[in-house]
């Protein structure tokens, strides 16, 4: 970091962002450059293998960020990889053309990996061999030291001072060639990302935070990928509207046969057919195909054979037996919604609104979200189904087991105790 980038950072880290008075004039804010330009992209084995020798010789950190097709193509897959560290520059990779990456990923393990929201992209860098060991969250350090726009180029733009390319993050990252002024854009998302880790780490010091942050970063790096969902097809938007079972019969057969359309044909399943579509049907359950055409969403411009696959899932519905329909709601894994608390177990919702408002008032304090000093569900299961004894030992056992880190226990376990013993 120059002189002028660390006198930027401490001035705006000692703010967290605060506007300047009013009569002063804010200076324009410089656009980001890349400091060598922007590298060609490595799409073959032997271009990989002097980028994983260059990188193996650095030193430091190294940033990481990767760039998906969401809205385009099926799936989360990675479709472009950024990386930089001090000593090797910066390597843009084209996992389609280096499906492997795993050999960058050995000779990168044991360095701290820089993300910005890591749990966003570890699951398709999983996918390609790369999986960190040590890594440093900006975004959830951003969040934890009390940002209140914690966006990688809010980040960059409040504590170092640059403002980052705008415009490309939601293109079609798959597309080849991929378009110089978007490889200059992902370029730039790690030019300044162990800039922004070093500042953020010394606020957080500051703060007396950087051992919660530590341990959070921790939990992300060895938590096991997540699992299936049970039942996707019951996240389709608007599925709130769906409350017979037949109907919701429907939804499944059009969400499992548009998920299998849109798995072959390797794109989003949003562009084969929309949610909403899906749900017009489910709750009409036309009668055959001109019905169904009938319906927003199946208008003209959908071909006979696909309205044909579409009724044809219909009627694989209306054909099931009653005792083979879904059920109207999902077993509640957890405790019930909490605006039925108060008809099923007033005391527990007493402790609930006790908890929340601990809770609530220790963030603020803190100058941090609420969901990050404890999660929301945690707190409604230990209400729900407090411990025999709510001792404060219990209390600790029982978040320690909802897996809530030691600094989370150490501050939310008092209150929850207190909570607990709210009776009205």
């Amino acid at each position: 970091m120059t002189d002028a980038q660390e006198t930027a950072a401490e001035t705006a880290l000692r703010t967290t962002g605060g506007a300047p008075p009013d009569d002063v004039e804010p200076a324009p804010t410089p656009l980001l450059e890349p400091r060598e330009g922007v590298p060609p992209v490595v799409a073959d084995n032997d271009a990989l293998a002097e980028v994983i020798a260059a990188f193996a010789a650095g030193t430091g950190p190294v940033a990481v960020d990767a760039e998906r097709a969401s809205g385009y193509r099926y799936g989360q897959r990675a479709y472009l990889v950024q990386l930089r560290r001090e000593g090797a520059g910066t390597a843009l990779i084209d996992p389609v053309g280096c499906p492997d990456l795993s050999g960058l990923g050995d000779v990168l393990s044991g360095t701290e990996w820089i993300l910005h929201a890591a749990t966003q992209d570890l699951p398709c860098l999983r996918e390609i061999g790369m999986i960190p060991t040590r890594l440093f969250d900006t975004e959830l350090a951003g969040r934890l030291a009390g940002f209140p726009r914690v966006g990688l180029g809010a980040m960059v733009e409040s504590v170092l001072g640059y403002a980052l390319e705008k415009g490309h993050s939601a293109v079609d990252w798959s597309t080849r060639p991929l378009p110089d002024p978007w490889l200059r854009y992902a370029a730039l998302d790690v030019e300044l990302l162990v800039d922004l880790r070093d500042a953020l780490e010394k606020e957080l010091d500051r703060q007396g935070k950087l051992d919660w942050a530590r341990q959070e970063f921790d939990a992300i790096a060895s938590a096991p990928p997540a699992p299936p969902r049970k039942d996707p097809w019951r996240r389709t938007s608007g599925m709130h509207k769906v409350r017979r079972r037949r109907q919701m019969a429907v939804v499944r057969e059009l969400w499992t046969a548009r998920d299998k359309v849109a798995q072959r044909r390797d794109v989003s399943p949003g562009k084969v057919l929309s949610d909403g579509a899906i749900v017009e049907a489910a709750l009409a359950v036309p009668a055959n195909l001109q019905a169904l055409t009938a319906l927003p969403g199946f208008g003209h411009r959908m071909g006979r054979r696909q309205l044909e696959q579409w009724q044809a899932a219909v009627e694989r519905a209306k054909a099931l037996p009653d005792a083979e329909l879904p059920q109207p709601g999902q077993p509640l894994n957890g405790p019930p919604p909490p605006r039925s608390w108060a008809d099923k177990d007033p005391v527990a919702a007493a402790r609930l609104s006790a908890a929340r408002a601990a809770v609530s008032a220790l963030a603020e304090e803190l100058s941090l979200p609420q969901e990050n000093l404890i999660t929301p569900d945690t707190v409604r299961r230990v209400c729900w189904e407090p411990p025999f004894e709510p001792s404060e030992a219990a209390v600790t056992e029982a978040l320690a087991g909802y897996g809530a880190r030691a600094w989370q226990i150490e501050l939310v376990a008092p209150l929850l105790t207190v909570a607990l013993t709210a009776t009205d």
